[in-house]
């Protein structure tokens, strides 16, 4: 019982298809065939039924697709740990970040990390917060940067750095002439909030309750899917919103928008490195990830 078959067994059973399989591993239909079938044979077992164009495992397949997961992930494991010993960081990072460290910060620090191991390859994925925390959960992604945390064992969230909220309105609000708000003054505007999964979302959802006000009497005129569609309503009238102030740091400097504090809230927030416990990471993400830590003091001013 080879890796190879293994590895094709895996693809037919989470794809529930032989064609789609084979597109997946770069091999032909009958190829694909002949590797499900070669297993059968050796296990004296069916592993799967045909069901017209796709396919459903048997409880064989299924005994079979929990070790096999097992088998391969310990084979890659061996291989990072091998690579790690002979110093070799090589391959493709898979990285998240929600959209404040994944526009504004990781491009720079992936710029600055890949000029240090220049035969590496980065994949970075722009998601909300629990798109991000999603795609490290499955596998998708090895590590990832978020705005808020949530509660779920198999996760580890570290500190990286600090980000100020603030909000923002256009420059011909009543409130664009003033520096501060009373907190209670919120439910007198229309307000854009971003959508659920939101890191930011979450932050002021949370801030504002620990400072005492229901976030249910926000007027809530408008969701949004990004940090940019926001600005944009904001500037077009649509309300205001309580966003990044590095998000709108270009918008300030212009004119175009204008930040205002709450008075006794605090709209700080942590961004955190997720990842995930019961996994090992690649000698790559590990040097990416002790990166992270060398440059603490580069990511606090970036967002200064």
């Amino acid at each position: 019982m080879d890796l190879r078959r293994l590895q094709v067994f895996c693809k037919v059973y989470e794809l529930k298809s032989f064609s789609r399989a084979a597109e997946a591993s770069l091999l032909s239909q009958p190829t694909v065939s002949e590797h499900i079938r070669y297993l059968e044979d050796l296990l004296e077992v069916r592993l799967f039924d045909r069901l017209g164009r796709e396919v459903a495992a048997t409880r064989a397949g299924e005994l079979l697709y929990g070790y096999a997961r097992r088998i391969l992930s310990l084979t890659q494991e061996a291989s990072r740990s091998l690579e790690l010993y002979r110093g070799k960081v090589t391959g493709t990072l898979e990285l998240g970040g929600s959209t404040i460290p994944g526009q504004y910060v990781l491009p720079i620090l992936i710029g600055s990390f890949k000029r240090r191991h220049e035969d590496i390859r980065i994949r970075l994925v722009i998601a909300d917060t629990r798109g991000v925390i999603d795609m490290v959960l499955n596998g998708t992604l090895e590590l990832g940067v978020v705005g808020a945390r949530i509660k779920n064992s198999k996760l580890a969230f570290d500190k990286l750095f600090d980000d100020e909220l603030v909000l923002a309105v256009p420059p011909d609000h009543p409130w664009a002439c003033r520096q501060a708000i009373q907190l209670d003054e919120l439910t007198a505007a229309a307000f854009i909030m971003r959508e659920p999964g939101s890191g930011t979302r979450m932050a002021t959802l949370s801030r504002l309750e620990e400072a005492g006000f229901d976030p249910e009497n926000l007027r809530v005129m408008a969701e949004m899917g990004s940090t940019d569609a926001v600005r944009q309503a904001i500037k077009s009238g649509v309300g205001v919103s309580i966003l990044s102030r590095r998000a709108i740091a270009d918008d300030v400097r212009f004119g175009l928008l204008h930040p205002v504090s709450v008075e006794n809230v605090s709209l700080t927030r942590h961004f955190h490195l997720v990842t995930h416990k019961g996994r090992s990471l690649s000698p790559l993400a590990q040097a990416f990830v002790e990166f992270l830590k060398e440059n603490h003091g580069t990511l606090t001013a970036l967002l200064a």
